[in-house]
């Protein structure tokens, strides 16, 4: 099937297949034309790297998941590992978050919201230069 069909099955936009294909994730055959041609196999592929990015994992840790995936001697200790640091990331993304959200809070709460020109959120984002 071509890339458009691709993109339709996966669920994925054509320029990030054309992507994963660039960076090794995905490799289809070609026509004699020289066209792309995915088979089944490459759209099982594109969707499990779009479960697997939906889930927060990195280009990298796809990479892992899917040479894990396609071994059937694997440890399934390996894949725990990755998906352990995953939220273990998340978890860090969410404080850090909480934290941005806290500060904006902090600092609607002290602006006005008047006429006057004075900005407790812009002094801040501007690093009290104001």
């Amino acid at each position: 099937m071509n890339i458009g069909s691709a993109a339709r099955e996966s669920g994925l936009p054509a320029k990030t297949i054309r992507y994963y294909e660039d960076i090794g994730l995905l490799q289809p055959g070609r026509r004699e034309n020289g066209y792309r041609a995915y088979s089944a196999n490459d759209i099982h592929r594109l969707a499990f790297l779009k479960r697997a990015r939906g889930l927060g994992f990195s280009i990298g840790d796809c990479r892992q998941l899917m040479a894990l995936y396609d071994d059937r001697e694997r440890a399934s200790h390996d894949v725990r590992e990755i998906a352990i640091t995953n939220v273990q990331a998340i978890e860090e993304k969410i404080a850090e978050l909480k934290s941005m959200k806290a500060t904006l809070n902090r600092l609607i709460n002290a602006c006005h919201g008047d006429d006057r020109p004075d900005c407790p959120i812009l002094e801040e984002i501007a690093g009290g230069a104001l």
